[in-house]
């Protein structure tokens, strides 16, 4: 006899029973019922229950649920290929957020006819409708089996032996996988496939460049059609479309993959962020530093990161001859900083001291790996390492998480934002610097205090740095896909290896805790995410100009000067546009540009003094004497108004 437990019942059987029936048995199963989190495990409504279990029925509207519907749609389209194109090599289609894909190496090009038809067989599939059927097979016959499918056989292989390997099938097509999936494939009801792009096979560029088929699915068609124009919103906003048309960056293909050009509207428009970030840690206690962008490969052994970080430093010089010289561009800018508190002995009346410096960094990252100016190699971040009393941890983690939520509210990118605790994995310690003990002791605390102030977050295992657990804040683009764009780390271990010892109260030499953190991150991240959020159409106080002067008639232009030169005077970013164009076109000019206001100026502006004011939005607000135009934009700049 065991119980099975419903979210509100609980039902004893004597013998094994699925899932589905189990929930059949209690009244609960229903068509939106896709799949069982059995024991806090997504699996199959066949799942075999046979001991005491807790069951949570999963529908689409469960994020669990949903991966299950998208990842039996990426079987339906490899399905499709493989009957369509039987040459083309099968190698794993996973579920995303918001879809999912399949990556094929084939010699037929995917493109978007090719789509079309592979959606027609999708759907001659669906309308047959087979069943999911899961089965176990021995390693030696499912190498067997997948014996004309070679990235099956490597992951098969890669597999620990004795390990029984699952499989699906799904009419007459059987495809490596654990699952879990839908009873069958005509549940799927509406889907589309999105695009067709290059992926190395397991995401390493020394390795074969295969094609990736993206595709969303939804229970019903409705579903399906919001989501697309969702899409269409987000493509629209795409920051490198929208930044390349506003003029704000740009890229070159002989400078290199992930570094952009930052244009000068871009420009401006970082140095305005930069600029207040590093007056408001100021404000807080910060002490500015400024630190070299290399150094040489001794400084990063001290810090760990030749060992751990190695693989994504740019490198100058022979890194494996310790005899000749080599340097390496900064990752990131703590190893440097700690040389500022190690001017001197340090007392503990001097804690904390916060460090804070607008560092460049360069990280060699994944040539697939690069977006626009979400992920660059080169970038600019707002970084800050916090030394410390034990006693101060939790003020200061405090102080430093107060200002990253400032920051990104202030920018308007808080309400995008997620939490998550990144932990280290206890079974990769070959990763991460330290003891067990150590780390728990840092995860303990880090807990604690994330607790003690209310952060709703999410655990991300083998996520931490390789010195100390992290809160990352993630934010995500248009498209749905997270990034991080602030941490905040705790580092029990690094002060020890530079011997950052401090004199405390009772006469002893003690080591402090280290608090590594951005306030809003990377600069260039940041300016992608502001790009989408606002479509281009930056907050008066972010915009990189603010006010088109534009005179009605080339016989204003003197006017329209002078009310520019005072505006700038006063502390606008202004033009004047003098070009002998029409007035309309002017405006219209200055609209698509996002320009939040254009002053109109004739005649009876000139005579009066004042300026007509239009918005970007097309609002006609009327005249009104420049001095008062000048003290509203002002305050609305002031209030960084949104």
């Amino acid at each position: 006899m065991f119980k099975v437990r419903f979210n509100d019942k609980t039902l004893d059987f004597d013998s094994p029973v699925t899932a589905y029936d189990a929930a059949k048995e209690a009244e609960l199963i229903s068509r939106e019922v896709i799949a069982a989190d059995i024991n806090g495990e997504t699996r199959d409504l066949t799942t075999v229950i046979s001991s005491d279990a807790d069951v949570k029925l999963l529908t689409f509207e469960d994020e669990e649920g949903a991966r299950v519907f998208r990842h039996t749609a990426s079987h339906v389209l490899a399905a499709a290929v493989k009957r369509l194109y039987p040459g083309a090599k099968l190698t794993i289609g996973p579920a995303i957020e918001n879809g999912f894909y399949y990556d094929f190496d084939s010699d037929v090009s995917f493109t978007p006819e090719v789509l079309e038809k592979l959606e027609a067989e999708m759907k001659k599939i669906i309308k047959e409708n087979p069943k999911m059927e899961k089965f176990i097979l021995p390693k030696d016959e499912a190498l067997e089996l997948m014996k004309d499918e070679p990235y099956k056989i490597e992951l098969i292989e890669n597999l620990p032996e004795g390990e029984d390997i699952s499989f699906y099938r799904m009419g007459e097509f059987t495809d490596l996988c654990a699952g879990p999936h839908l009873f069958s494939a005509g549940a799927i009801k509406a889907f589309k496939l999105t695009s067709c792009t290059g992926a190395y096979w397991r995401g390493d560029s020394t390795k074969k460049m295969l094609q990736r088929i993206y595709g969303t699915a939804f229970p019903t068609k409705d579903a399906l059609n919001a989501h697309l124009e969702q899409l269409e919103e987000a493509r629209k906003r795409d920051h490198n479309k929208l930044g390349r048309e506003l003029e704000l960056f740009t890229t070159v293909d002989y400078i290199g993959q992930g570094l952009p050009i930052i244009l000068p509207k871009g420009a401006r428009i970082i140095q305005t962020l930069q600029r207040w970030i590093e007056d408001e840690e100021e404000k807080r206690g910060y002490l500015l530093t400024k630190t070299p962008f290399m150094a040489k490969r001794d400084l990063y052994k001290i810090s760990g990161h030749w060992d751990h970080y190695r693989d994504g430093m740019f490198i100058l010089g022979d890194p494996d001859d310790e005899e000749a010289e080599c340097f390496a561009l900064r990752p990131m800018t703590c190893p440097f900083q700690y040389q500022a508190y190690l001017t001197k002995k340090r007392s503990y009346r001097e804690l904390p001291m916060r460090f804070g410096e607008t560092s460049t960094l360069f990280r060699n990252e994944d040539s697939g790996e690069m977006h626009g100016l979400i992920r660059v190699r080169q970038f600019t971040i707002s970084e800050g390492h916090l030394i410390l009393r034990p006693d101060q941890l939790e003020e200061e983690f405090k102080g430093c998480l107060e200002l990253a939520k400032y920051a990104l509210d202030t920018v308007g990118l808080l309400e995008d934002c997620t939490f998550r605790f990144s932990q280290w994995d206890p079974n990769n310690t070959a990763k991460y610097e330290g003891t067990a003990e150590q780390w728990e002791e840092s995860q303990r605390v880090m807990k604690n205090i994330l607790d003690d102030l209310g952060v709703d977050y999410k655990i991300g295992i083998d996520e931490a740095a390789f010195y100390g657990p992290k809160l990352d804040i993630q934010c995500k683009n248009v498209f749905g896909k997270e990034d991080t764009i602030v941490t905040i780390q705790i580092d029990m271990l690094l002060a020890e290896k530079f011997g950052m010892y401090y004199t405390d109260s009772d006469n002893q030499q003690k080591l402090p805790y280290i608090i590594h953190r951005t306030s809003l991150g990377c600069y260039e991240r940041t300016l992608a995410l502001l790009i989408e959020k606002y479509a281009g159409a930056f907050p008066m106080w972010l915009a990189p100009l603010q006010v088109e002067v534009i005179p009605v008639s080339p016989e204003y232009t003197d006017y329209a000067r002078e009310v520019a030169d005072k505006l700038y005077a006063g502390g606008l970013k202004v033009h004047c546009d003098s070009r002998t164009d029409t007035m309309r076109y002017k405006i219209r000019e200055a609209q698509l540009a996002k320009t939040p206001y254009m002053l109109v100026v004739g005649e009876r502006d000139r005579a009066a003094g004042t300026v007509s004011v239009r918005t970007r939005a097309g609002e006609d607000l009327g005249a009104m004497p420049t001095e008062e135009f000048l003290a509203k934009a002002l305050e609305e700049i002031r209030t960084k108004a949104r």
